[in-house]
């Protein structure tokens, strides 16, 4: 039986200093004969109601994507955390008929096409607030499913109690597991080195079809 879910607003993360990269953009970087963004967008566009890019700084380099940029709208640049509440502020703004928020980062190549609806299912099924991916035994805290109804909630988190990790954050609510194999690929795999380039391409090139 095919499952339906709630209309859903998808944020790409691309807010990163990518320090470790050398300062290269590890969204524009090309994987398979993509950008890793390219691959993020065409893997979520299709599950989303809309997608939108949380960047900082430079946005005109996220241009290309034909996605609407939204910077944070807290100072100093705190976190993913500041990610998640553009996006969150964006819905409860301009898309008043969502309920639900998916983040994802700007760096995973391999993200699953049944993202969302295994979030929403898991949420469901759980009967908890939130919902976050995990990959064998690893959580991925920034691939969540949000309600729109705690964005005031976090605004406080971040500006008034200080919290910057979203670990901290997410242990105040219930949260579901959506569990996905690691193997033959782990579709949270995360470029964030080099070396980290480097492996993305050699899987993009053993298993096209992922």
């Amino acid at each position: 039986m095919s499952y339906s879910y709630p209309a859903t607003l998808g944020v790409v993360l691309a807010g990163g200093q990518a320090r470790r990269m050398g300062g290269a953009d590890k969204a524009l970087i090309r994987i398979g004969g993509a950008t890793i963004l390219e691959r993020v967008i065409a893997c979520l566009a299709p599950q989303c109601r809309r997608l939108i890019v949380n960047a900082n700084d430079d946005t005109t380099r996220l241009a290309a994507s034909g996605l609407a940029v939204v910077a944070d709208t807290v100072p100093n640049r705190p976190g993913p955390l500041a990610g998640i509440l553009a996006g969150l502020d964006f819905a409860a703004e301009h898309m008043a008929e969502v309920a639900w928020m998916m983040s994802a980062p700007a760096d995973c190549p391999f993200l699953p096409r049944d993202l969302v609806e295994r979030l929403h299912r898991a949420r469901s099924e759980a009967g908890a607030l939130l919902a976050c991916a995990q990959s064998g035994e690893r959580r991925h805290p920034v691939v969540a499913l949000w309600p729109v109804s705690l964005r005031a909630d976090l605004r406080s988190a971040l500006e008034r109690e200080g919290v910057r990790k979203v670990e901290q954050w997410m242990a105040a609510y219930s949260v579901a597991i959506a569990d996905w194999p690691t193997v033959p690929v782990d579709p949270f795999f995360n470029v964030n080195t080099p070396a980290d380039a480097a492996e993305a391409e050699r899987i993009a090139a053993r298993y096209p079809k992922i």
